[in-house]
């Protein structure tokens, strides 16, 4: 019942009540208390107890009601709470909530250490909810979403996976945004950081790789490098092929599978120059600059090298020489794997 129409109906039923006693009997009744004479009709004692408990029965509903409105209140707080946290935990970063509910804190503070993946669409969720479920969706499906549009570009830390599949799906659709990611690489996560570098080295010639040098690595470097053609050689010059051994940790078979390459491109005169100097600074890069004089077939400058080795090292390229002073009909290729023989002669 409605406290309005409670408060008329009690006032209503005390004025009959008090209207009919008085027709009955309209003497005053007269009570002493604490010294003091109270003089009523006789009516109005009739509804005085009547009028007692509807005042303790105000109270009554005024206190429960105001204790009801708190934890109403309470109840709100918490269902916002949980919003958040449920949005927190959906992109995949969770964070502790505050709940001021017990029977809700013990269950749903769960939420601030997990995250939530979706397996089918929900409908009946608040807007917030919805709009998040939303855009997650579209990423996960491939679409690229502009994160600065929807204002959620600093909700994600940068190795968040919603981020980082997004930042993916726009590597596909976005040249630009390669190099951006190459000159900014501490921005990214490294799956986004290793497809842009793959992307470019796949795309992109040597001139332009030569700016992103310092974050390339062994497995980009030989992508571009497996793509240099006698038509086209991407811009690869000897300077340039410097700067990336510098920069790159060159182990002796990646200067042997440099060396295959460069013997068809660069001239035997500047090869030689390269790789003369690169076993000057990394020993690494011996076996390349033997099997380069062999290639070349500069026998004398073979024996030249190999005497100033230590008797022991350099075997299989050793027993290559000897042959060919008596059998010049030998290739390398017979003698020597050049896909093993870092392994056999050195461990690096």
């Amino acid at each position: 019942m409605r406290l309005a129409l409670y408060i008329f109906v009690t006032f209503a039923l005390m004025a009959v009540i008090a209207a009919f006693t008085y027709t009955v009997n309209p003497d005053h009744y007269a009570i002493e208390l604490m010294g003091i004479n109270f003089s009523f009709p006789v009516a109005v004692w009739i509804i005085l107890p009547m009028a007692i408990l509807f005042i303790f029965t105000l109270i009554h509903m005024f206190v429960y009601g105001l204790k009801n409105y708190f934890i109403l209140k309470k109840w709100h707080k918490d269902a916002n709470t949980l919003e958040d946290a449920l949005y927190w935990s959906l992109i995949n970063e969770p964070k502790e909530q505050k709940y001021g509910i017990e029977v809700l804190r013990s269950s749903a503070s769960l939420l601030g250490k997990a995250s939530l993946n979706l397996s089918d669409t929900i409908e009946g969720l608040t807007p917030r909810l919805t709009r998040v479920i939303n855009i997650i969706q579209k990423i996960k499906n491939g679409d690229y979403i502009d994160l600065k549009e929807e204002k959620m570009t600093k909700v994600f830390k940068a190795n968040n996976p919603i981020l980082t599949q997004n930042n993916l799906n726009r590597l596909q659709s976005d040249d630009k945004f390669i190099e951006e990611v190459l000159k900014s690489a501490s921005e990214y996560s490294e799956v986004v950081q290793a497809e842009a570098l793959d992307t470019f080295a796949r795309k992109e010639n040597f001139e332009k790789a030569r700016k992103y040098v310092k974050v390339f690595d062994i497995k980009s470097f030989f992508t571009m490098l497996e793509r240099v053609t006698e038509e086209n050689m991407l811009e690869l010059t000897p300077e340039i092929l410097t700067d990336f051994v510098d920069a790159l940790d060159i182990g002796c078979q990646d200067f042997m599978k440099i060396a295959s390459v460069t013997k068809k491109y660069f001239n035997p005169e500047e090869n030689l120059t390269l790789f003369r100097g690169y076993q000057l600074d990394n020993p690494k890069a011996q076996n390349a600059y033997l099997y380069l004089l062999f290639e070349y077939e500069l026998l004398d400058q073979v024996a030249i090298y190999l005497n100033e080795q230590e008797e022991h090292e350099f075997m299989k390229f050793r027993a290559l020489w000897e042959l060919k002073q008596e059998h010049t009909k030998y290739k390398l290729e017979d003698i020597i794997d050049i896909q093993t023989v870092c392994n056999e002669t050195r461990l690096y």
